[in-house]
C-alpha cells in the first residue's frame, strides 16, 4: 500500500509526487493517459516524420522562475534549455515591432522606437522589479495563501513604497502602461503578456501578470527544452523514479474513496481499488473532483453550490500546429529572431478580442500567441524546415461569431477549417508567403483538447479563470486558497488551486507540503 496516491501525472502531479518521495514516502502516481506530462508533451502531431510539436504548453518562463521547479533540478535530470535571440516580439501591420531581449539595451531601444524616453522608463520599471523580485516570486509561487513570511519580506523590501505597490496590484495593464510609458510599443507588449492569463487590458490585476512575464523575459528569457516539452515531463519522471516513486499510466480514477471523513484511496474505472496510507493528492479540475469524484455528503453545501454556480472556467482554446517548408517569412526582422510572438494590432485590438470573448462571440481577429523553433532547436524539424504553432481563445459557450463565417462553436470539420484559415490569414498579413510553406497542419479545438487531458475543459488551460474574483482566497471557491479540502487526507494540487495555471509546479508542491505537515506534528 503506498503512502500517497497522486491523481494525474501533469507537472503539478509530478512535482507533488517528487516532494513526497524525497521526504521518504512511498508514492504512486496514476495517470489516465498512456503517457505522463498532462499538457506537457511532444509528438509528431502533423504526422510528418521529424516534425516534433509540443501539443499544449511550449515555453517556460514560470518554470525557470518558480521555487518549486528549482527544487526539481530539471537540468540534472536531462533538461537542456534553449533560448531565442529575442524573447518575444509583437509585430503589427504598420511595419512596427516591439520586442523584449535579455539585453536590456536592446529592449530599451525597441521601446524607444515608439516614443523617446520609453527605454529609460523600462529601465526604471525593471529596476523596481529587481528590487522586489525574490520576495514577490516567493509570495506568488513559494507557498500556499496567505504567504506570511514572503509577504513580510516583500513589505520590508518595499518600505515606503508599499502603498504604491498595493495600488499597482489592482491596476489594469492598460492604465499601468498609460502611467509609465508614452508609446504604443510598451503598452502592446505588456497587454499581450497579461492576456497569457486571460487578463484583459481592463482587468484589475492585469498589470502584475503583464509585468511579471516581461521582467522574467528580460532576466531569464522564455526558454524551451531541447527536443520538446516532453523532455521536461520525462525529467520529472526520472527524478521521481530515482526517489523510489512509481507511475501507472492508462489508469483513470473515477472515485476518491472516503471513510469516516478521510480519503483512504481511489477507485479506477475498471473497478480496482488502490489504498493510500496517508494522503490522496488530486490534480484534477476542482469541479470534477468535488462534484463527481467524492461523496457529496462529505462536502459543505455552500462549497458545492459555489462550484456549480460560481466557479468560472477560463476561456476555451484553439491551437494550430504547422509543419513548414522553412522559417516563417516575417516582414520585420525582429519577428524572425523571437521564439514567441504576439499577433494583434495593439491594445485596442486586444480589448476588442477580449470583449468578443466576454460576449460569447468567436473572435473576428483572434489574438494569437505563436511559437517558432528553427533558430534555436534543430531537433524539432528536418534541416531547413520549421515547426511552428499558434493558439488563441474562444468562448466556453459560444453564442455567435464576430467574424464573417457564422461559426457556431460546434467545431466540426467545416468550422475547424474556417477558423484555422482565419488564424493563418492574420499571420499571412505579417509574413507574406507563409501559407505557401505549409506542408501539414494539426488543429486542436475545444472538442478535442479534453481527449488529451480531461483537465483542459474545452481547452481551458489555467484550471479556472485568473480574474481577481477567482484568485487568492477565492480559488477555487470562496474561503479556499489552500490545498487542504474538507475531507481529511485529500488535497487539491492542480491548477484549480492557488496560485493557478502555468507550469510552475507550485500547486502540486503546496499540496505535498500540506500532506507532510500532519506527519511532522507527531515528532
Amino acid at each position: 500500500m503506498p503512502d500517497a496516491v497522486v491523481i494525474g501525472a501533469g507537472p503539478n502531479g509530478l512535482v507533488a509526487a517528487n516532494v513526497l518521495a524525497a521526504a521518504g514516502w512511498d508514492v504512486l502516481v496514476v495517470e489516465a493517459q498512456p503517457r505522463a506530462g498532462g499538457g506537457v508533451g511532444t509528438s509528431e502531431l502533423t504526422g510528418l516524420p521529424g516534425f516534433r510539436h509540443d501539443w499544449c504548453s511550449a515555453f517556460y518562463p514560470l518554470t525557470v522562475t518558480s521555487p518549486a521547479m528549482h527544487a526539481m533540478e530539471l537540468e540534472r535530470f536531462g533538461v537542456k534549455w534553449r533560448r531565442s535571440p529575442l524573447v518575444v516580439a509583437h509585430p503589427a501591420r504598420d511595419g512596427t515591432c516591439v520586442s523584449i531581449s535579455q539585453d536590456i539595451d536592446e529592449t530599451a531601444a525597441s521601446f524607444d522606437a515608439f516614443a523617446p524616453g520609453d527605454g529609460d522608463a523600462w529601465r526604471e520599471v525593471y529596476a523596481r522589479w529587481r528590487r522586489i523580485r525574490d520576495p514577490l516570486v516567493d509570495a506568488l509561487f513559494g507557498g500556499p495563501f496567505p504567504p506570511v513570511a514572503a509577504g513580510l519580506r516583500l513589505a520590508a523590501a518595499l518600505g515606503r513604497d508599499l502603498g504604491r505597490f498595493a495600488r499597482f496590484g489592482l491596476l489594469p495593464v492598460r492604465r499601468f502602461a498609460e502611467e509609465e510609458f508614452r508609446g504604443d510599443g510598451a503598452a502592446r507588449m505588456l497587454a499581450g503578456n497579461a492576456l497569457h492569463a486571460d487578463l484583459t487590458p481592463e482587468s484589475p490585476g492585469g498589470a502584475v501578470f503583464g509585468l511579471l512575464l516581461c521582467c522574467i523575459g528580460q532576466e531569464r528569457g522564455w526558454p524551451v527544452p531541447e527536443g520538446g516539452a516532453g523532455e521536461l515531463a520525462a525529467a520529472l519522471v526520472r527524478r521521481l523514479e530515482a526517489h523510489g516513486g512509481r507511475l501507472a499510466t492508462s489508469t483513470r480514477v473515477d472515485e476518491v474513496l472516503v471513510r469516516r471523513g478521510r480519503a483512504v484511496g481511489v477507485r479506477t474505472d475498471d473497478g480496482r481499488e488502490i489504498d493510500a496510507r496517508r494522503a490522496v493528492i488530486a490534480t484534477v479540475a476542482a469541479p470534477r473532483l468535488f462534484l463527481e469524484m467524492v461523496p457529496r455528503d462529505e462536502l459543505p453545501t455552500p462549497m458545492l453550490r459555489d462550484l456549480r454556480r460560481r466557479f468560472q472556467h477560463d476561456s476555451a482554446t484553439v491551437k494550430v500546429d504547422w509543419a513548414l517548408e522553412g522559417p516563417i517569412p516575417w516582414e520585420h526582422p525582429d519577428a524572425r529572431r523571437a521564439g514567441t510572438l504576439h499577433i494583434a494590432e495593439g491594445v485596442d485590438a486586444l480589448t476588442v478580442h477580449a470583449s468578443e470573448l466576454s460576449r460569447g462571440l468567436i473572435p473576428s481577429n483572434p489574438f494569437l500567441i505563436l511559437g517558432q523553433y528553427s533558430m534555436i532547436d534543430q531537433t524539432r524539424a528536418p534541416e531547413g524546415a520549421e515547426t511552428a504553432w499558434a493558439y488563441t481563445h474562444t468562448p466556453q459557450d459560444p453564442h455567435g461569431d464576430a467574424g464573417p463565417d457564422a461559426l457556431t462553436g460546434s467545431w466540426d470539420e467545416r468550422e475547424t477549417e474556417l477558423f484555422a484559415e482565419r488564424i493563418e490569414a492574420q499571420i499571412e498579413e505579417l509574413a507574406p508567403g507563409f501559407k505557401t510553406l505549409i506542408r501539414a497542419r494539426h488543429v486542436l479545438t475545444p472538442r478535442t483538447f479534453p481527449l488529451h487531458d480531461e483537465n483542459l475543459v474545452n481547452g481551458a488551460l489555467h484550471g479556472g479563470t485568473a480574474q481577481l474574483h477567482q484568485q487568492l482566497v477565492f480559488r477555487p471557491t470562496t474561503g479556499s486558497g489552500r490545498p487542504e479540502t474538507p475531507i481529511r487526507g485529500l488535497y487539491l494540487g492542480g491548477a484549480s488551486a492557488h496560485p493557478g495555471g502555468g507550469v510552475h509546479g507550485a500547486c502540486g508542491a503546496n499540496a505535498a507540503r500540506a500532506a507532510l505537515k500532519p506527519l511532522r506534528r507527531l515528532f
